[in-house]
């Protein structure tokens, strides 16, 4: 029940950030988003339709798809999220804030993009274009989620040039890019996980240094030198994974460089974790 009240609390504050990016800041200045909410903005501005019946009618087909590829439970969340976004937006009183363009473009972006995370946190979504990206991507081999979402932006910040005129174009390119840094921080937060891959003849070093002067559990693959600039080996290596925050990477690189510079190191990104001793606080 408290996960749940807390979902619901991070759905609200998520429906009323997005409402005052929109209404508090971007509206005034004819500046859209992208996604759903940037056509409804696009069209609400071209055509003087209330944004709020908009949001609702053009999410619609994505809600649909939604159920049918996530379930009831995502689909009901979803419709009731975006039903109080359009409330928000045609009742709460938003005052307008600044009439700045850098400021608005940014802050409308820093509001939007804070909401939307925390309505992702809280298990819904208030624009259905990732649903699109990803039915876009499940019909095209070449196609990821991340270039359906670009692909779909650049056609509506393109049409904005046609409707809002270049500059209120270039400033809602602006609110985009502020609003996905703001989205990225809230589900990942500063402290974004990153997996290390290390390769080294002196991996038994490593592998204490790691344990107990970093204070992180490893993983031990058993792996074998193939052919490289040396010449073909034969020689079995333990391959050593950890996880660790992208703050702590540059510390244990200057520790794995002290025991052996010419390790093979391999980092790559991850969103989430769960388990595991990472988040408590390394290089005491």
């Amino acid at each position: 029940m408290l996960r749940d009240l807390k979902n619901i609390l991070q759905v609200i504050i998520g429906i009323i950030s997005v409402g005052m990016g929109i209404r508090g800041f971007l509206m005034s200045s004819h500046f859209i988003d992208g996604g759903v909410t940037g056509i409804c903005m696009l069209i609400a501005t071209g055509f003087d339709i209330p944004i709020s019946i908009l949001l609702v009618v053009i999410n619609a087909p994505f809600i649909i798809i939604g159920y049918r590829r996530m379930g009831l439970s995502f689909a009901v969340k979803t419709s009731l999220a975006i039903g109080g976004l359009a409330l928000s937006l045609a009742f709460i009183p938003y005052p307008d804030v600044t009439p700045d363009k850098i400021l608005t473009a940014l802050f409308g972006g820093l509001f939007i993009g804070t909401g939307i995370g925390l309505a992702m946190r809280g298990g819904a979504v208030l624009d259905g274009t990732e649903i699109a990206a990803l039915l876009l991507s499940k019909k095209s081999p070449i196609l990821k989620v991340s270039d359906a979402i670009l692909m779909m932006n650049v056609i509506i910040f393109t049409a904005a040039v046609f409707v809002l005129g270049v500059e209120p174009a270039l400033y809602s390119i602006v609110t985009y890019f502020a609003a996905a840094k703001m989205i990225d921080f809230v589900l990942n937060g500063i402290e974004e996980y990153t997996g290390v891959t290390i390769i080294s003849e002196k991996s038994d070093e490593i592998k204490k240094m790691i344990i107990e002067k970093v204070d992180r559990g490893v993983t031990i693959y058993k792996g074998k030198s193939g052919y490289g600039k040396r010449g073909q080996r034969s020689v079995d290596y333990d391959i050593i994974y950890t996880i660790m925050t992208r703050l702590e990477v540059g510390t244990l690189q200057r520790e794995i460089d002290i025991i052996d510079d010419n390790a093979f190191i391999i980092y790559q990104s991850i969103n989430d974790i769960k388990g595991g001793i990472v988040k408590k606080r390394a290089f005491h």
